[in-house]
Order: C-alpha cells, then structure tokens, then sequence
C-alpha cells in the first residue's frame, strides 16, 4: 500500500507540474527616446522571482531603480477559477547621446532556476534644438533639473491650449518627386503633434482625387504614434493614410492638398472650490481643421523604341513557362501556363496572345492574380493558363511567346520569351478504326452513332389527349405570365419599403450614434482587457477613458466640442437619473482621467475596469 500510495502522489506530482503555467520573464522599453530625458525599461515575470541580475547600461544613465511591484487577479468564469500573477522590476534610465543601442537581456531566478529575458533595441533621437542649445554643456545632475522644468513648461504649454502650425500639422510625404510612366511611387499623409493632446480624428476627411494617377491603397490598422526628430524637434508621429501612385501620363502631375478634422483635448481654467480641483482638472474637446500642402510629380515619358511586342508593363518581371505534355492523342487537351513574377504595375499587365497552329482548338485563357501592395509597390505573381485541343495528327510547333516591359532599375527595354514546344499528336481510336477501312480523315468535334431500327410497328396518334394537354399547358403558361410580372412587383415594392426605412435611419447620424453607443464602447472595454492581460497601462487607461467619453458623447447627444463632466451631469438630471448614478458618473471618468494623466498605485487597473464595466451597465439599464 505504501508503494502505491508513493506511485500515486509521484503521478500527481508530475500533473500538477505540467498544469503549472511556463514561466514568462520579458523586458520592455519605448522603442524610440530623446536623449537626456529620462524613460522606463521595466521587466516582468508570471510567477515569483529573486535575484535579478540586470545587465550593464553602457549607453544609459541609470537614474533610479530597480523599484519593485506585484499584482495579482482572480476571476470565475463558468464555475471555473483562474489567476494570474505578475512581478514588476522598473528601472529609470537616460540616455546619453543619440544613435540606436541594445540593452542586453537579463536574468533572474524562479523556483532556483535562472531564466533570461529578450533583449532591447532602442533608438535615440537627439534632444530639441532649443533645449540643447539654452541647456549647452550639463552634467547629469543638472540635466535632469533642466528635464524636470522642461516637463512643467511643456505641461504649462499644454494646459493653456497654445494649438498652432509649430505644434500640429499634417506632412505630405512622396517617397518621389521625378518618375517615369508607370512607375509606382509612395503618398503618405503623416500627423505631427507635440505638447498637444490629440484625442482622435473625425470621419471628416477631403483627400485629393489624385487625378492623372492610378491608385493603390495600402490597408491601415489601428492607429500608431511614434517619436520622430523633425526640424530640431521631437514630435509624436502617426501615419493618416497611404497609398501607392502610379502615373498615367508624362508631365507635371499635381497632387491636390488634403484636410483632416483632429479632436483635441484643451483643459479648461475653472475655479478651484476644493483641493480635489487641483488633481481633476477639466478638459474640453476642440475641433481643428489641418491642411496637407499638395505636391507636384514630374513625370518622363518612356523612351522611344518600344519592343512590338511592349504593352505598358514597367518594373521588374521574370518569366516562367511550362506545358502540360508533348506526346499526346487527337482529341486531348494541352495546357501551357505562365508565370510573370516580380513588381511594378502588376494590374495593369496585359495576357500576351499564343499563336495556335491550325487545327488546335483554343480557349480562352485561365488569369489567375496573387498581389500584394506594400509602400514599395504592388508585386506578386500572374499565372496564365493557356488550354487548348488539337483535332487531327501530326507534328506541330507552337511559337515562342514573348513579353516586353520597361525595366526600372536599368533604364531600358526588355523582353523575356518563351521556348518554341514541339507538340506530337498521335491519332485518336476512331481515326485510326477509320483509316484502316480505307475511307478518307474526316475531322468532326462530336462522334457519330449507327442508325438503329427501332420497330416496324405504326403508332397512331391520340388527337383528343394532345388537344387536352395542350389545353392544361395553355392554362399553365398563363399563370406563369402572371407570376412572371406579379412577383417582381411586390419585391420591388417590398424592397423600396426597407430601403427607404433604412436611408430615413443611417440620415439621422444622431440616432445612428445612440443606437450603436453600447456596442461601441463595448469594443473599447474589449480592447482595454487586451491591454489589461498585456499589462500596457497606456494603453487601458486611453482605451476606458474613450469607452466612457465616447458611450457618454453618443447616448446624450453631445457634441465632442461641447463634452464636459458639468453638461453630462445637467443632461443626466434632465433625464431623471439618480444623483448616486450621477456621481459614479464622475467618479469612474475622474479616476480614469486622473489615472491616464498622473498614474500612481492607489487603484488597481481591475477596480477601474470593473467600475466602467458596470456603469455602462447601470446606464444602459436607465436607457438614458
């Protein structure tokens, strides 16, 4: 008994062991800093740890740190327990100069092993002009006395809503101003923002038309903001849009300017009435309109000698050929297919033509595309399958194929070709049955069956039943001419009815707005739960401040310009909601403002979470 008993804690042992979640020890850092202002590099690990042992900051200041934190989560789902656990080391660093560094991995202990981070790439841009030109040669110390003034400045700045062309502008971007016909070139519309808070950006967009150019959107995800040193100064960064160019003509080519619509967060100087004043401030939400400046495309025309067989491909192609057999019988089909690899106008290629030998049945080619667009052009694959029947023997020769295009990279014509097949077509049975006979070819594209003598008897023909089912098929068709005109009528009026409804709907953009306010700010909460579980606190904290502004915004009608805690209160008594809902109103958009704007460690990302979560519930259930 007491070797069964020790074979069965050692099985459980092993169970429990492999159930254990894998220990997950990562470091993470901004992927872009300025040089002589202080960031963060934390490392996290899943389970409990000791002994860090950090790698040495060659490149960086290291200013404070390591500080450590721990936070851990409970949750019942469907009767079933889970919990996560979570060690924080945060370190405080500077960098020291400008250029792109990596800070190698770290190590730490769990259960009495060591386990290694991933390393970090970080790219430092230089400080502002103007920073480093009043701050001239500092040591560390007074480096980080001048950062600390610099961040109450930019804080001052931001807080008295200077909005202007220095701070907030959109860059037009081409990645060329001098092509040639048909050669892919790269728009982007690039927002810069500094000391300004941008809350999002309007459906309220005008981009050009880009008349005299084809274009090729690039798809867009979520919006991404990143450092980027631009004119001596240091500007949060986020791409607007993308799309690949491709001109149709030689000439000047203008590209027209393009205008955004930007919401943006300005903080309101108000009476202070309490100490609480002082950490809430209130903010209120301002449209600005920004302008794109056009730009000109001087576009070459193509070089004289075109190849005859030229069709306007131009970029970088290859050529793959292959046929299907050789040696085949009468009567059997031949496939021949080509494969044009590579980038440039990919969708503007034309399928070049077979010149068929005569007694070859063709058809009309099979086109097949796989593209992709990326910011250098569209490239991928075009595969031709070309499939065709030959109808009488012999030994035939199908020509080379060739196609012509204008390479970029050389400057000049090229032309790939095909090889020349020779095709050997055997008889087929019939023809074979035939030529033994002595009786001459003949080539026919359906075969024939011997006449068969099916009876000598003479049926004679019932009159009265054809007359009486000629009568029921008149009485038949009648009806079907009937549904034939009644039946689309009442669709059509059917349809016009929903559709009318619908348009009357989707034209009341305010009641649109409230009907979809919940499932919006449910795909907020869901995106701030990602974060959650990934441990961004930017990333929740901005993603349950929109939750609430926005289902707030939408519900009550208020326009983004005009949306304060003072006018959601008014319209919520107005409404005959509850003074305690009202103040977890505030409460929950206080805390989620505070928490965003100055984070601290006095609430848990899960209590704000599910203070959120449940006041969209309390108010949807009010149907405010």
């Amino acid at each position: 008994m007491k070797y069964k008993l020790l074979v069965l804690l050692t099985f459980v042992g092993m169970a429990l062991t492999g159930f254990a979640d894998e220990v997950v020890f990562k470091a993470q850092a901004p992927k872009q800093v300025v040089a002589g202002r202080p960031f963060q590099l934390t490392y996290t690990v899943n389970q409990r740890s000791r002994d860090l042992r950090a790698p040495e900051f060659t490149d960086f200041d290291v200013l404070s740190g390591p500080y450590t934190s721990t936070s851990s989560s409970t949750s019942f789902v469907n009767g079933r327990r889970t919990s996560s656990f979570e060690q924080t080391y945060t370190y405080m660093l500077m960098a020291r100069r400008e250029g792109t560094f990596t800070i190698a991995p770290a190590t730490i202990r769990v259960d009495g092993e060591q386990v290694q981070s991933n390393g970090v790439r970080i790219q430092v841009l230089p400080e502002d002009v103007r920073e480093a030109t009043s701050e001239g040669r500092t040591t560390n110390n007074e480096r980080r006395d001048a950062n600390s003034d610099r961040r109450e400045a930019s804080s001052e700045s931001n807080q008295s809503g200077a909005i202007n062309a220095d701070n907030l502008f959109v860059r037009t971007i081409v990645s060329k101003t001098r092509v040639r016909e048909q050669e892919a070139l790269l728009v982007t519309y690039k927002l810069y923002f500094a000391n300004v808070d941008v809350a999002q950006l309007t459906n309220n967009t005008q981009l050009p038309e880009f008349t005299g150019f084809l274009k090729q959107e690039l798809e867009s995800g979520e919006i991404q903001t990143e450092l980027e040193h631009y004119n001596g100064r240091n500007y949060q960064t986020a791409v607007l849009y993308r799309a690949v160019l491709y001109p149709q003509h030689s000439g000047d080519i203008k590209i027209d300017p393009a205008r955004f619509e930007a919401v943006i967060r300005v903080q309101t100087q108000q009476q202070v009435r309490s100490i609480f004043d002082n950490f809430f401030a209130s903010y209120t939400n301002v449209t600005r309109m920004l302008t794109a400046p056009g730009a000109t495309i001087h576009v070459s025309a193509l070089p004289s000698g075109k190849p005859a067989g030229f069709s306007g491909g131009v970029g970088r192609f290859s050529l793959t050929p292959s046929i299907s057999q050789t040696e085949l019988q009468a009567n059997e089909a031949v496939t021949i297919k080509l494969d044009i690899t590579g980038a440039g106008n990919m969708k503007l290629l034309k399928t070049p033509a077979i010149d068929w030998p005569e007694g070859f049945e063709p058809y009309d080619p099979k086109v097949t595309n796989n593209f992709r667009t990326t910011t250098s052009g569209v490239s991928g694959t075009k595969s031709i399958e070309y499939l065709a029947i030959p109808r009488s023997a012999g030994e035939y020769t199908i020509p080379a194929v060739q196609f012509s295009y204008f390479d970029i990279d050389e400057n000049a014509y090229k032309t790939l070709s095909t090889p020349e097949y020779t095709i050997h077509v055997k008889r087929g049975v019939h023809s074979e049955g035939r030529e033994a006979k002595g009786e001459s070819q003949v080539i026919s594209y359906t075969q024939k069956e011997n006449i068969r003598q099916l009876g000598t008897d003479i049926r004679y023909i019932d009159t009265k039943r054809v007359q009486r089912e000629a009568k029921i098929q008149k009485h038949i068709n009648y009806q079907l001419i009937w549904l034939w005109y009644v039946v689309p009528l009442i669709i059509a009026m059917v349809l016009l009815i929903v559709l009318r409804k619908q348009i009357k709907e989707a034209a009341d953009i305010t009641r649109m707005r409230y009907k979809h306010a919940n499932k919006v700010a449910q795909k907020r909460l869901k995106a701030a739960a990602a974060a959650l579980k990934a441990n961004d606190r930017t990333a929740f904290y901005a993603e349950i401040e929109r939750a609430a502004w926005t289902y707030l915004s939408d519900r009550l009608s208020i326009p983004t310009a005009e949306l304060n805690k003072d006018n959601i209160a008014s319209i919520l008594r107005q409404k005959g909601v509850s003074e305690s809902l009202i103040t977890e109103v505030k409460n929950v958009l206080s805390t989620a403002e505070f928490a965003r704007y100055a984070p601290s460690t006095d609430h848990t990302m899960d209590d704000l979470y599910r203070d959120t979560t449940n006041l969209i519930n309390h108010l949807e259930e009010q149907k405010i």
